[in-house]
């Protein structure tokens, strides 16, 4: 298996200093302290990008937060259908039912985590390095549309340590022959986390600079 050594010589002359460049994840006390509410709202954008373009959504975050009041938990759990024939017709929405039902779907998500961690920021904080792939599955699964990047890149938002599998990064493991394709199976997320641990034992970094410097190295 090739080095990250290898990649990171790569990247660096591409890039020169990585340093600056880098982005750190937050400390796990930070991440444990952020309100639920917070997650529902990160979740949401995530989604709501998903497809659209970010600006839109950018510009229009403000009266989504109106709109959810401020992404209660509580309130969210038991979103209704005339919550959904309001939400579908609010101001500055996007008006997609299955985007818009994903928010009571994962505040219900969030509070079954609450039952049993505490928090959803506790229980992202807790997730070993280690096991990051396996938190990917975890979204994909109890989640609601948070498959894929999106989850991904809600996590990296939070602060989370996380690689997004982003095209880029995909075609840069397949140019160090990490990978054949994209891993969708279980079977290939465990592996492609088999080959992460390597590089941090290697290297030290977390798998947001991983992540990085993958797609440095090519593009």
């Amino acid at each position: 298996m090739i080095t990250f050594a290898e990649i990171e010589s790569q990247a660096i002359e591409r890039k020169g200093d990585l340093v600056p460049l880098l982005h750190n994840p937050l400390p796990v006390k930070a991440i444990a302290a952020i309100p639920d509410d917070r997650w529902l709202s990160q979740m949401t954008r995530c989604i709501f990008e998903a497809g659209f373009n970010w600006d839109l959504i950018d510009r229009r975050w403000p009266q989504f937060e109106a709109a959810f009041e401020n992404f209660d938990i509580t309130r969210w759990v038991f979103m209704s259908d005339d919550d959904l024939d309001h939400l579908l017709k609010a101001p500055g929405l996007v008006a997609n039912a299955q985007k818009i039902r994903s928010v009571g779907e994962n505040a219900r998500f969030i509070s079954d985590i609450g039952k049993t961690h505490g928090s959803a920021g506790a229980w992202f904080a807790d997730w070993p390095a280690g096991r990051y792939m396996e938190l990917c599955l975890e979204l994909k699964a109890r989640g609601a549309r948070l498959g894929g990047i999106t989850g991904q890149r809600m996590m990296r938002r939070m602060g989370v340590d996380a690689l997004i599998l982003t095209p880029t990064v995909i075609k840069a493991l397949n140019h160090w022959g990490v990978i054949e394709g994209e891993p969708t199976s279980k079977k290939a997320f465990l592996a492609l986390q088999a080959v992460l641990d390597d590089w941090r034992t290697e290297t030290g970094y977390g798998l947001n600079h991983i992540s990085q410097i993958l797609a440095w190295s090519i593009d």
